[in-house]
């Protein structure tokens, strides 16, 4: 009998499975039958030759009539013609192409069941290479009806292939397999399976690969769907549970100190939303435990206003909090905002600082030497309660005398190693807050980040406007275009300033586009190029600056400082300005080839404008043809100001890779199946069902199956991404 950990070697003999292990990376008998199929064709009801309709499905019964091999003239090959009938007078030609070895099966006189779609050529009704099954000489008329019936009704499983190992070879090696398969034992409690009416783990794989019916199938992938889903989340609860127990240090709120100030200093309320948030980070803070929470926030619903509350509650309990930013204009801009939230609170030891306050600190890989010095001495000594900074945070001689909260902005920025090192360099695991502004669908939030304690500030503080959004379609309408530039000008002479943004920075930051990809009617717009067009003709006479990611950071520093100071009208930028540079009198931005950005991007970018008191306007420029996949993703985005209805947009205009990020670990996964999209209610069901078998035995010590399918499904490395992240 044949195992899931048989090598493929002693199924199918050695030239096809090397075939299998090189082109698709499947190396056991395990790995073929966790090959789903992706799709199922259906061969179509057995269908009268007098009665066949062109570009139609076909199962017909039919009798072989004629047969001929032709050469092709101008070129290597040959085509073999081969002419059924039913007896009804009605013919149609059967055509296959360098395939003159079925002439020796395909006699004259020889009935069977022919398969395929119905074309026509020349007048003449046909079915180019269709499958076929031929009945035997001495079969019965009930003999035939049972094959035309199961032939017919088949679904065909069409498999995931490479171009050396197509999908009817698969199909034929899991054919093969399936003969001496012996499933495991099935790893799934039998009270789970009955509770929730699924079906064996033997039954779902072999369905999966040969379903008897559409209802045998359905079932079949709802079961090895919960497979994956449990997995992940089995992964996840535990994760959670132990993090929950590891030890940390407790940093309750103090009654009178740095938090308690800056709260009575505030000119203006919290909302509801900070506040509730800010009550459960502080409970989180107060436990003896590492606090793991995600905090989501529209962009401008005032996240970095909750982080500096449990900075500064971190900081009265005798810790330090390192808050790390993906750019230097944004670590910049943090430390510029928070010092001026702060203000004496942040500036103890200074002539006109709190003797009761604290210090704050900037550290990004620009600093001069003796700035840089100065710097890390604060970090080490713990004067600096407050550490903004980059990347540069990680490196080694950046020591913190006593870390007790990292706060991590914009955390898809960072990779796991990043994050990990910054919380490496405490004594003990300190508490950890990542913040985001691109919304995350429920299902993502509860599959990728499921092991972190989740909170959402959808509410906008008061006095922030609404942004208007409108696509600008320069094909179709080119007027748009210059009523976009006059729209600029407009704003500009009411006090107001404006952005426009290019996919690009200049001709040297990308190759050219390849010959078939979206970009291939011409390069994106370049921020080196669009800016003396600016100058010289569409918005000549304005003041106009220019910031990209490759400028030095002096220069990029001084750019962002003259544009927030109001001594620019204009900023030409690439998506360095997409989080967390906030320009109150900004109203207006334009984003020429938005086509070229993805959803959550450029509801990112939009939320740079409209944060003071003026409405916003986002003008979201395109080539892109009315109807066309790039268009419809543009009018989404000017339909609705709505981040998570957006960010189920646009997981599904991504489609879905690996839902715990294989591009991360670069491992071969076995989830296959599971859809973020649309098994939203199963992924909440084995949530519950992962937390009430984890509640009761934490090891899963009591099923051991169990535990050993959740590591094949999510190996080690995986596991230790889902930890880490």
């Amino acid at each position: 009998m044949t195992t899931t950990d048989t090598p493929l070697t002693k199924v199918l003999g050695a030239k096809t499975a090397k075939a299998l292990a090189d082109h698709l990376d499947l190396h056991t008998a395990g790995d073929l039958i966790y090959h789903f199929p992706r799709r199922y064709d259906e061969r179509g009801e057995h269908t009268d030759l007098r009665r066949l309709e062109v570009d139609e499905q076909v199962t017909v019964l039919a009798q072989v009539q004629g047969i001929s091999l032709k050469p092709f003239r101008a070129r290597k090959g040959n085509m073999l013609e081969v002419t059924i009938g039913d007896g009804s007078g009605a013919t149609l030609t059967c055509t296959f192409f360098n395939q003159a070895w079925r002439e020796r099966e395909l006699r004259k006189g020889v009935w069977g069941l022919f398969a395929g779609k119905v074309t026509e050529f020349r007048g003449k009704r046909q079915l180019n290479g269709p499958a076929y099954q031929l009945l035997k000489a001495d079969a019965t008329q009930d003999d035939a009806a049972a094959e035309i019936e199961e032939f017919a009704g088949a679904l065909i499983p069409v498999y995931p292939a490479a171009q050396a190992v197509p999908t009817w070879t698969i199909a034929k090696c899991v054919r093969t397999l399936l003969d001496t398969f012996q499933p495991p034992n099935d790893p799934l409690p039998g009270d789970v399976r009955g509770k929730r009416g699924l079906v064996g783990i033997g039954t779902a794989l072999r369905e999966i690969h040969r379903p008897s019916s559409e209802e045998a199938l359905y079932r079949a992938k709802h079961r090895l769907k919960w497979d994956e889903a449990l997995a992940v989340q089995l992964t996840l609860v535990q994760r959670r549970t132990r993090a929950a127990l590891a030890p940390g240090t407790a940093r309750p709120r103090a009654e009178a100190g740095l938090l308690a100030k800056f709260d009575a200093a505030l000119p203006y309320e919290l909302t509801d939303g900070q506040r509730q948030v800010g009550e459960e980070i502080a409970a989180d803070l107060a436990r003896p435990h590492p606090m793991h929470r995600l905090l989501q926030g529209e962009v401008g619903s005032g996240k970095t206003l909750v982080s500096v509350r449990a900075m500064l509650q971190v900081v009265d309990a005798g810790g330090q909090a390192a808050l790390l930013a993906p750019t230097e204009v944004l670590a910049t801009q943090h430390f510029r905002g928070i010092s001026a939230q702060l203000g004496t609170l942040g500036r103890a030891g200074e002539l006109d600082g709190d003797p009761e306050g604290t210090q704050l600190t900037l550290v990004t890989g620009s600093l001069g030497a003796a700035a840089r010095r100065a710097a890390l001495a604060k970090v080490a000594d713990g004067t600096a309660g407050i550490v903004v900074g980059t990347h540069a945070l990680l490196y080694e001689g950046v020591d913190f005398k006593d870390l007790g909260l990292v706060v991590v902005d914009e955390q898809h920025r960072f990779g796991v190693e990043q994050r990990d090192a910054l919380r490496a360099k405490a004594a003990r695991p300190p508490h950890v807050l990542v913040m985001t502004a691109t919304p995350i669908p429920r299902t993502v939030a509860m599959t990728v980040y499921g092991d972190l304690e989740t909170s959402v500030l959808s509410q906008l503080p008061r006095g922030r406007s609404p942004i208007a959004s409108h696509v600008v379609p320069a094909l179709d309408k080119p007027a748009y275009l210059d009523r976009a530039w006059v729209r600029i000008k407009e704003e500009v002479r009411a006090g107001h300033q404006a952005y426009v943004v290019c996919p690009r920075i200049g001709e040297d930051d990308e190759s050219p586009p390849k010959e078939g990809d979206e970009g291939a009617r011409r390069p994106p717009l370049a921020v080196t190029e669009v800016l003396p067009l600016l100058e010289h003709e569409y918005l000549k006479g304005l003041r106009i600056g220019m910031l990209h990611g490759k400028m030095p950071a002096e220069d990029k520093d001084r750019v962002m400082r003259t544009f927030a100071a109001g001594d620019l009208d204009v900023l030409v930028a690439t998506t360095v300005i997409e989080v967390g540079v906030d320009v109150p009198n900004s109203t207006v931005m334009l984003i020429l080839d938005a086509d070229r950005f993805g959803v959550s991007q450029l509801h990112q970018l939009r939320g740079r404008v409209g944060r003071g008191s003026a409405p916003g306007i986002c003008l979201l420029h395109t080539e892109a043809a009315e109807g066309s996949a790039a268009r419809e993703r543009l009018d989404a985005v000017a339909s609705t100001t709505d981040g998570f209805k957006l960010s189920e947009i646009d997981l599904e205009q991504r489609r879905e890779g690996d839902v715990l990020g294989a591009s991360q670990s670069g491992k071969h996964s076995h989830l296959r199946l599971l859809s973020l999209l649309r098994d939203e209610k199963l992924i909440k069901e084995a949530r519950a069902e992962a937390s009430e078998l984890i509640g009761d035995d934490p090891d899963l010590s009591r099923y051991p199956a169990l535990a050993a399918s959740v590591a094949a499904l999510v190996d080690e490395e995986r596991a230790e991404y889902l930890e880490k992240g």
